[in-house]
């Protein structure tokens, strides 16, 4: 198996496809609030708190946020359509969110401008760069405040290669089906994701990689880009039915603090 993979292939893949082939982990409002109660009881939130949704998508995380009380929420995020239709949905529920369209590694947001920083749904390992996570932590780690907590969701890589899949399939309703192959490289993943309607033909055939941490990398990580306390919980799962939810299956949280 060969897979060839543009480096900035994390610039286009999130739009809309991307919304139906991982709408069972992404667009599921139970999953997002099960997701949201493991924030607030890993994190000391109050309702007057800054939070930065780092990688924050189409929003989900921040919407369950502000519909609990915690008003102060921005979103950054690298896609476009993932940001306007973030900023669609916050406008129908009437939701006072900032939204910054941006590169995690330098959003060009003041120093010391949030209490709280979440990157949420393995938003991380996208860029070929070994050091890029590192610049995303860095950045993360310039925008909290003294005092406030990180916190990192990514997949749990020593799970994901104990029940490694090669191959993957599942159907969206009665015409989409999501194909994957994939191979597993030491701490990377190749893969390839085929998209196809049954009335319409081929939507999407596109490549990816993702880098995988362990506890002991994803500690790592974060204690080089300065923060301390560092504490990684692990064996947490969100999806109610058995089945291959790609990087969404196993999943691993790290927190840190800046002092």
């Amino acid at each position: 198996m060969s897979f060839k993979i543009d480096p900035d292939w994390w610039k286009t893949m999130f739009d809309e496809v991307y919304l139906l082939t991982d709408a069972r982990s992404v667009c599921d409002e139970d999953i997002t609030r099960k997701e949201v109660d493991v924030v607030c009881e890993l994190l000391q939130l109050n309702f007057d708190h800054d939070i930065m949704d780092l990688c924050g998508g189409h929003g989900r995380h921040s919407f369950e946020l502000y519909s609990r009380g915690y008003k102060n929420c921005t979103i950054l995020d690298y896609s476009k359509y993932l940001i306007e239709h973030a900023m669609v949905q916050a406008s129908e529920n009437n939701y006072n969110i900032k939204f910054i369209r941006s590169d995690a590694r330098n959003t060009g947001i003041p120093t010391e401008s949030f209490d709280h920083l979440l990157i949420m749904g393995n938003s991380m390992g996208y860029i070929p760069e070994k050091k890029a996570d590192i610049h995303i932590l860095e950045e993360a780690y310039r925008m909290l405040r003294p005092g406030g907590w990180i916190l990192v969701d990514v997949t749990n890589g020593t799970a994901i290669k104990n029940a490694f899949n090669p191959n993957a399939w599942h159907e969206i309703g009665e015409d989409i089906i999501v194909c994957r192959q994939r191979e597993l490289l030491n701490d990377r993943i190749n893969a390839r994701e085929i998209v196809l309607s049954r009335k319409k033909g081929l939507i999407r055939d596109r490549n990816y990689r993702i880098r995988l941490y362990d506890s002991e990398s994803l500690s790592m990580i974060l204690e080089n880009s300065g923060y301390k306390k560092v504490s990684i919980h692990k064996g947490i799962e969100m999806h109610r039915a058995k089945g291959d939810y790609g990087f969404m299956n196993h999943r691993m949280i790290a927190t840190g603090q800046k002092v």
